[in-house]
């Protein structure tokens, strides 16, 4: 069986600097820079509403910046890198802070963390066997769209005000919902590397993460 061709990188690729300048990658790169202000917002001054700003801020920028790309034809390298990072920072982050304000048990948390770590060991697997990243899946996109909605409803329930009282059950039903779907998503990445080292060649793998 032929191995297909290595995709094309020609001279014509803008460099790194140039992607970095583009809007939809400008847009990556701020919503990265808000992390550690979101951090300190939440466990400096515990300044929940500029947090709960920020976080939204993050999420219309997320989505955004890929309808962006695509109007403008400016998709690149470095966005495809850039936004999923940005989400998982955030993710993190917020994980981290709610944590430490015990906004959500560790027993939810622990299983968000370890799902990130293992797909970090899956990326440097596939690296070292000279694959590409594992396909995004649908379920994954949707698992982090849940959680990026549930966080800002998690800083409303606290307080015993009526809006926080109203959000409260919204917000764990988006929660628990969300978990599931990114530990989820999570199992079906480590299935798609395994199968891949198990049985792909290198461009097999190429060709199927850019389909």
């Amino acid at each position: 069986m032929s191995t297909p061709p290595e995709p094309s990188v020609t001279s014509e690729e803008p460099s790194l600097l140039r992607q970095a300048l583009n809007v939809p990658n400008m847009l990556s790169i701020l919503r990265l820079a808000g992390v550690p202000v979101f951090l300190w917002l939440l466990l400096g001054p515990k300044e929940d509403g500029w947090a709960l700003a920020l976080l939204v801020f993050s999420a219309l920028t997320d989505w955004l910046d890929g309808k962006l790309a695509r109007w403008l034809n400016q998709m690149s390298r470095l966005g495809q890198l850039l936004d999923p990072a940005a989400d998982r920072l955030y993710i993190l982050a917020t994980l981290i802070a709610f944590l430490i304000r015990d906004i959500i048990p560790w027993w939810l948390v622990v299983p968000l963390v370890v799902r990130e770590a293992v797909l970090g060991v899956c990326v440097l697997l596939l690296r070292h066997r000279g694959f590409a990243p594992p396909e995004v899946t649908y379920i994954g996109k949707g698992a982090t769209f849940v959680l990026m909605y549930a966080f800002p409803l998690l800083l409303l329930t606290q307080g015993g005000s009526d809006i926080a009282a109203i959000a409260r059950p919204i917000g764990y039903a988006f929660t628990a919902w969300g978990a599931v779907l990114y530990v989820y998503s999570g199992v079906l990445y480590v299935v798609q590397t395994v199968r891949a080292l198990r049985t792909a060649e290198p461009g097999e793998l190429r060709e199927a993460a850019g389909a």
